[in-house]
């Protein structure tokens, strides 16, 4: 354990006041801090510097883009032609035994899909045609279909995604990143997050928390219009001199305080008013979309001043061009309980375009190979239906995500699940597995990516999770 510093100071060690003051329940503290293994931050050390990994990363960025509510496999990418052969029968008994459903009776009668599927790219991977734009990249994609996960509600499923646990309180993917990485940006937050759907994600901040992490790792919202962080701009009668001033008085009692007690919290502390100092001058230029050609707002389907998923997709690739580690864009829109049909059409016409965009402007710029793009939600839909003749339930047994660069395998799907898309047959990808390779992708061996919290060594995948060895280049 290192010890911190203010334990060598000789004039805390004759100050019988101090010692009183701060001690009287404070020993037990310190023994305790001394069996956890807790260590104090270095007085002056930025906790975001540039970090190496365990070995030498294949991405050394992150989109994530989480469409939030559980995306249809059925109808966007697991083509079943029995499924529609079964349309309006009850399932066969063998495929409930041992199911629990979220809000249907389980024998309910089967849907079958609502659209068209075809082949695309010399890697023939079958898309719904709901997805043009992203057949147009399909040759960049690797798309699993056989993923897994936990929990059938929202916010856990959420939570579970994010933080490899269900329940409040561990890190987010972001912040293991950033914690493990550290930022290329001393201008911008190294973990920005977004949100453009119909609400915020039912899981809340938790999806992009630092948990038990200090929260100089959490993710910094940004809003799509406006100021990208509230408060950004100065205050009438405030000027850019008087400002640093101020920060700068802040900064030395803050210093001496940390000097004092090593406490993390006040190196972030530190470290974000000095950031959002700078943000003053870097984010609202990066924010600026009317500095990108009309060729590519027209490839995104973007609008300078509108905000939407296109506009945050353009902005995402603008933020790691300037150092930002770690961006997730939340859609919550997904949640087709009734009205399928139109529902999903509206959220393709929405995601589709851009989400393609940005696999082809990442490739464009040269920055695909270092920038691990992910796609997809927190569980897929259920065979059948609910609400009627026209929506379905949540389902965690099988649904699909896609990934492109970053040292992923182009132009591959992986895993099957059986003739109605309800179970996995091959290849089962649990999240704790999607975890596992993503840290692998940016140079982590996930078994020795930790943080000492409370007596044991906590990790993003717990005591699960295995690399997936067919999505790796």
């Amino acid at each position: 354990m290192r010890t911190p510093p203010y334990f060598h100071s000789p004039a805390h060690l004759a100050a019988r006041r101090w010692f009183l003051k701060q001690c009287g329940i404070g020993l037990g503290a310190i023994a305790l801090a001394d069996l956890l293994g807790v260590k104090a931050a270095p007085s002056g050390d930025d906790p975001l510097a540039p970090k190496k990994p365990h070995f030498t990363p294949k991405a050394k960025n992150v989109i994530f883009l989480f469409m939030a509510g559980g995306p249809s496999h059925l109808e966007l990418f697991d083509h079943k032609p029995d499924l529609a052969r079964w349309d309006g029968k009850l399932p066969p008994p063998h495929l409930l035994k041992g199911y629990r459903a979220a809000f249907i009776n389980p024998n309910s009668k089967l849907l079958g899909p609502k659209f068209r599927f075809a082949r695309h790219g010399q890697s023939g991977a079958e898309l719904s045609e709901l997805l043009p734009h992203l057949a147009t990249v399909a040759d960049d994609l690797c798309i699993i279909k056989s993923m897994v996960t936990d929990a059938f509600n929202h916010a856990p499923a959420q939570i579970f995604l994010s933080t490899g646990a269900q329940q409040f309180g561990r890190p987010s993917l972001g912040a293991w990143t950033l914690y493990g990485l550290g930022s290329e940006s001393r201008d911008l937050p190294g973990f920005v997050v977004f949100s453009t759907g119909s609400k915020g994600p039912s899981g809340g901040n938790s999806n992009w928390g630092s948990g038990f992490l200090p929260t100089v790792y959490q993710g910094v919202q940004f809003r799509t219009g406006g100021d990208p962080v509230l408060y950004l701009s100065n205050p009438p009668g405030v000027d850019h001199a008087l400002q640093k001033d101020t920060l700068d008085g802040l900064k030395a009692l803050d210093q001496m305080r940390l000097d004092e007690v090593g406490d993390p919290e006040i190196a972030t502390r530190i470290n974000s008013f000095e950031r959002a100092f700078r943000m003053q001058a870097t984010a609202p230029d990066v924010m600026d979309l009317t500095k990108e050609p009309k060729h590519v707002l027209e490839m995104y389907g973007a609008e300078p001043g509108k905000p939407s998923f296109a506009s945050t997709c353009l902005l995402a690739r603008r933020l790691i061009q300037k150092g930002v580690r770690f961006v997730e864009i939340f859609h919550e829109s997904w949640d087709q309980h009734s009205d399928l049909v139109g529902a999903l059409k509206r959220n393709c016409k929405a995601t589709d375009q851009a989400s393609a965009a940005l696999v082809k402007d990442l490739k464009r710029l040269g920055l695909l190979d270092s920038t691990l793009v992910i796609w997809g939600g927190e569980f897929g839909r259920t065979p059948m239906v609910q609400g009627g003749a026209d929506g379905r339930d949540h389902h965690p047994n099988c649904f699909t995500m896609w990934l492109a660069g970053g040292g992923v395998k182009p132009g591959v799907t992986i895993g099957e699940s059986d003739e109605f898309g309800f179970n996995v047959t091959a290849d089962k990808v649990h999240i704790h597995d999607l975890h596992a390779t993503i840290l692998h992708l940016l140079g982590f061996d996930h078994t020795r990516l930790t943080y000492r919290f409370q007596g044991r060594d906590f990790r993003l995948t717990d005591v699960h999770g295995n690399v997936v060895t067919k999505l790796l280049a």
